[in-house]
């Protein structure tokens, strides 16, 4: 074949392009076990940090196993879904996205850490440039926070993106989320403000929006277990 012709020319780039195709799709094939474990693992790492426990990724899945006895879905009235329990990635509570409106439900992790019961819930919100998300762990009266963990896509570094900082963290350990009776939740307001009925927490100065996002995050996410809380603070 003429290699001058642009009929050879357009074969060879065809050729080149299909056979580039073939081996991204074979390396994607290849990885994505191993794409999904790691994405499983932080997953594992972020609910550990909300129990005051920053492990390696090498440590998570052992430690996750070890202190995360239960986990399954509630309905609205804050009940179980029958059939739903499990701890695995495979299980529903740990594969379902809590702000799909189409789940079976919300899901709650249960962990014991010294021998006291520890209630886990997601939130996902948004910040000032794009997505964040976190992870609260409650104390068996329903109320009381016992930790606390964020992250974000993409917020400012050392501004909005303090919310992942010990420090931030920190200030809700010991927080309440109910009221006299009224689910709450944990405000975020600037330094020096208060906030009327409700426990409150420092903002990060100069992540004015990110803030925001934290509150309405806290909020809304958190709002939607307030049966599941009040259940237990009334069991309490």
């Amino acid at each position: 074949m003429n290699r001058e012709n642009s009929g050879y020319t357009i074969l060879y780039a065809s050729i080149m392009v299909i056979i580039v195709a073939l081996g991204l799709a074979f390396t994607h094939q290849a990885l994505s076990g191993r794409q999904t474990a790691n994405v499983n693992i932080d997953k594992m790492q972020q609910i550990l940090r909300s129990l005051k426990m920053d492990v390696s990724a090498a440590e998570a899945q052992k430690r996750y196993d070890e202190l995360v006895q239960n986990a399954y879905l509630i309905n609205p009235d804050g009940k179980k879904v029958e059939g739903s329990e499990g701890t695995t990635p495979d299980d529903p509570a740990f594969s379902t996205d809590p702000d799909d409106e189409t789940a079976a439900g919300l899901p709650v992790y249960e962990a014991v850490v010294e021998g006291s019961v520890k209630y886990i819930i997601p939130m996902q919100g948004t910040g000032l440039w794009g997505p964040i998300w976190g992870y609260l762990s409650v104390e068996a009266d329903g109320s009381t926070i016992y930790g606390a963990e964020f992250g974000h896509q993409g917020e400012t570094p050392g501004l909005g993106a303090e919310i992942v900082t010990p420090s931030f963290r920190g200030q809700f350990v010991g927080k309440e989320l109910i009221k006299e009776g009224t689910f709450r939740s944990v405000a975020v307001v600037k330094s020096g403000q208060t906030a009327a009925g409700r426990d409150y927490v420092d903002g990060i100065s100069g992540g004015t929006i990110t803030s925001k996002g934290v509150d309405a995050m806290l909020l809304n996410s958190v709002g939607k277990y307030g049966n599941f809380l009040m259940n237990l603070n009334a069991a309490r």
